[in-house]
């Protein structure tokens, strides 16, 4: 009974996972329509709980509304931990990820009242990537294979890498340089475009940093890859690096994408499909690529400790037994 309390607990995470990369998708679309002050007043949406939902009106009510029951989802979830999970460390970690959400709707209305600041756009839109793995972390850590994690994560890690496991270091590094292109992703999505009016005076920099990030992330992972496909034999961990070379390759190519139908947006009434389509899948790929250099760690820290305690590897995904 106890193991399909947690199984169900482990289920309940990886849907608030999934919510939560639903909602990036949304708030991608929100930027990618230009439709952020649609609706100018929070925590109302002109006045009303239920707008009409029409024009932008659709896009920015509808991540509010969205962004609330992904707040209510993280709310069940740390009760429920607080219920049945007897780790300390993973019910606080539960807790940060409730925290975080909360800041995160509080930046979003913020970012409507001062309308859209830059530097706030971009902390709200690196506060939701942060969210994002918290989530994708309490999926894995309520998994069965974790119920020997008694250790908190962060304190085993530097266990971990204090013994000199090199591979680990890789998989951390991978991870921290994904999600600082990530922000600065956010910070060209929020601060315009090369011919653009929003906050002109800080596009070239944030696109040149863009660029140049882009090109050093991708020597990295490549180099990450090539070192960690040698040294790691855990079948799930090859199968997330593949995924991880494609998810990059598909991302430099929307980049390109991206950046070719917003070259002058100034011109554009509003803006086209194609352009929407492209910015938003370049979110959401990007997204998708945090999320991958997040998953090779911690598999990899299960995979090291599994073998080190020479305790048997169980699912570490809704659906999966490993």
């Amino acid at each position: 009974m106890d193991n399909q309390i947690h199984r169900g607990l482990h289920y309940f995470a990886f849907t608030l996972a999934l919510s939560t990369f639903f909602l990036l998708i949304v708030g991608a679309l929100v930027t990618s329509n230009d439709a952020g002050l649609s609706v100018p007043d929070w925590p109302l949406s002109q006045g009303k709980l239920m707008p009409e939902m029409v024009g932008g009106v659709f896009y920015e009510h509808g991540h509010r509304m969205v962004a609330t029951t992904v707040g209510f989802l993280t709310i069940i979830l740390n009760i429920w931990l607080w219920k049945v999970e007897r780790r300390q460390w993973v019910r606080r970690l539960g807790l940060t990820a409730l925290v975080t959400v909360v800041i995160q709707g509080v930046l979003g209305g913020i970012t409507v009242l001062y309308f859209l600041p830059p530097p706030i756009s971009v902390l709200h839109a690196s506060t939701a990537a942060l969210f994002f793995c918290l989530t994708i972390t309490l999926a894995f850590v309520t998994a069965p294979g974790w119920v020997h994690f008694s250790e908190t994560l962060i304190q085993r890690y530097r266990e971990l890498l204090a013994s000199g496991r090199v591979e680990l270091k890789l998989a951390l590094c991978n991870f921290l340089a994904v999600y600082a292109q990530y922000m600065l992703g956010a910070t060209v999505r929020h601060s315009g475009t090369v011919e653009g009016t929003k906050a002109a005076v800080l596009v070239t920099s944030a696109l040149v940093s863009h660029l140049i990030g882009a090109a050093l992330l991708t020597v990295l992972i490549l180099y990450v890859s090539r070192a960690l496909l040698r040294r790691v034999k855990d079948r799930r961990i090859v199968q997330l690096m593949y995924l991880q070379l494609g998810l990059l390759f598909t991302q430099l190519l929307l980049g390109l994408g991206a950046y070719w139908v917003r070259i002058d947006p100034a011109v554009q009434v509003q803006p086209t499909g194609e352009r929407v389509l492209i910015a938003t899948s370049h979110l959401a790929v990007g997204a998708l690529l945090l999320a991958t250099s997040l998953m090779v760690g911690l598999r990899m820290t299960q995979t090291v400790v599994s073998k080190d305690e020479e305790i048997p590897l169980n699912a570490t995904l809704a659906g999966e037994t490993l």
